[in-house]
């Protein structure tokens, strides 16, 4: 994260609108934002570049209700406090109608013991003077003349700003590692470990870890640097999501924007973990989030969690266990039942590990990192072409309509994704299936396990007969490996070529 100097966190009690203020302060829709008091559970974190600070969003301290247990109400003010320890300026949210509270009170007290900067926000002043509560009420509390807002509308928003800034001091100058900083993050269903192997990697009780499924529900993110046990230093940008339940399931609209915003999460990142749970293998939801990673077309590394159970269930020789051999056995099993399933993410590395223990963290960041350096591989033209010349005759595509699907030339277009674009009698004739057997067959060639490909198809057209004489005599002498074709092939249309 940044320098503590330039740290800002939002607290107060539930629904007074703090979501609200982040959001217009952070000048985008971040934190979900709800009637529903403890929507807010984790600390959720945005970058304001125009002041060149982090913003911290909290839950609500004094949280209740039965959709909030007991231990999600204790975790969700741990981060709070979390926030006001880490923050040098701090901005307490009131409601302007309903005047001080006594939760207000409470929280009025330990902010004064945190000897911070506190600057008090009177939200929801948009109802006219005359339902303001008397400004003598928030004197009382100790921190001098409120700011009159409304999140909801804008109003008041520049005069907050502005004082902020003030506060806050000169900008600094840009940390330099914010250029290498890879993005990732954990996506996965409810309750599979995503929380906690977030607090793994940044080395703190920095997110709500609780056994109740769906404590998160924002997306929450994080700059940090990782240390190696060699001493190493790797910048990272964490986007910590909430679990991504079916849409049939999702039980409010809470749920349903949370679900929203980790898809959104998937296309911030740069390389995607997708969290499974070693003890109850691939599900239906799984092979559904892994299907929306591919669809982003972002790279994927498998991170098949809670390996420490598995090691545990051998030790207690518990009934199920008893079908495999070992823990090793157990692993290839899994690995093989898993790729049945996720058949659509051909070469993505595999990683077993615990949250818990810690067991194989670092080298799940060192694959991203070298997943990550792959998606800029140039393929050379030729070495390209000769590899689907070479997949084709070991396993011709079907004929489709009494018609076979015939590649005459491909070239790639761009990295990230990587983008092919393939010159072919006909696109309609490519089946889904021959389509993923030609992408891991070109993973594999290449190397490039679990980045994400797609083919541009450009189906042939009719052509003077002299123009495609000389095509034919271009693709002749780039299949006999002679200079004849260069790899920029902007003006080469092998698609005019006849059969």
């Amino acid at each position: 994260m940044q320098n503590v100097s330039r740290i800002v966190a939002i607290v107060g009690r539930p629904n007074v609108g703090k979501s609200r203020l982040f959001n217009r302060l952070a000048q985008k829709r971040i934190s979900v934002v709800h009637d529903q008091p403890g929507v807010t559970r984790d600390v959720v974190h945005a970058e304001v570049k125009d002041g060149a600070f982090t913003l911290l969003d909290t839950g609500g301290l004094g949280l209740t209700g039965s959709d909030t247990p007991a231990l999600i109400t204790k975790a969700s003010e741990q981060q709070v406090h979390f926030a006001i320890t880490t923050a040098s300026v701090i901005l307490f949210v009131v409601d302007a109608r309903e005047g001080v509270t006594a939760l207000d009170d409470r929280i009025a007290g330990m902010l004064r013991r945190s000897k911070k900067t506190v600057m008090l926000i009177a939200n929801k002043a948009d109802s006219g003077k005359e339902k303001i509560a008397e400004i003598e009420e928030f004197y009382r509390l100790g921190f001098g003349e409120p700011f009159y807002i409304s999140a909801e509308h804008g109003n008041g928003e520049a005069e907050v700003r502005n004082a902020l800034l003030e506060k806050l001091g000169p900008v600094p100058a840009p940390d330099e590692r914010d250029k290498e900083r890879l993005n990732i993050c954990f996506v996965g269903r409810p309750n599979v470990g995503k929380s906690s192997l977030s607090n793994r990697v940044l080395k703190s009780e920095r997110l709500i870890v609780s056994d109740v499924a769906g404590t998160t529900r924002d997306a929450v993110e994080l700059s940090f640097v990782f240390k190696t046990k060699d001493g190493k230093e790797w910048p990272f940008r964490l986007i910590d999501t909430a679990g991504i339940r079916a849409a049939p399931k999702l039980s409010s609209s809470v749920e349903y924007f949370s679900r929203l915003r980790s898809l959104e999460a998937i296309y911030q990142s740069d390389v995607a973990f997708m969290v499974l749970d070693a003890m109850d293998g691939v599900t239906g939801q799984d092979k559904a989030i892994a299907g929306e990673i591919v669809k982003a077309q972002k790279p994927i590394v498998i991170v098949v969690n809670k390996w420490d159970l598995v090691h545990e269930a051998f030790r207690s020789n518990l009934p199920g266990m008893k079908k495999y051999k070992s823990a090793r056995d157990f692993r290839q099993k899994f690995e093989k039942a898993m790729f049945d399933e996720l058949f659509f993410t051909p070469g993505a590395p595999v990683m077993f590990v615990s949250a818990l223990t810690g067991h194989e963290i670092e080298r799940m960041l060192r694959n991203a990192r070298a997943l990550n350096r792959r998606l800029d591989t140039k393929i050379p033209t030729a070495k390209l072409n000769a590899a689907i010349i070479k997949l084709a005759d070991r396993t011709p595509p079907p004929a489709i309509g009494g018609q076979r699907f015939k590649i005459y030339y491909a070239t790639q277009t761009s990295t990230r994704p990587f983008r092919f674009k393939v010159f072919c009698n006909q696109e309609r004739s490519l089946t889904e299936s021959y389509r993923r057997y030609l992408e891991a067959g070109l993973v594999k060639e290449f190397e490039l396990d679990g980045c994400p490909m797609h083919f541009d198809l450009v189906g042939k057209k009719k052509m003077p007969v002299e123009q495609r004489l000389a095509y034919r005599k271009a693709r002749d002498a780039a299949d006999s490996g002679k200079p004849a074709l260069a790899d920029d092939t902007d003006d080469f249309d092998p698609s005019l070529l006849d059969d």
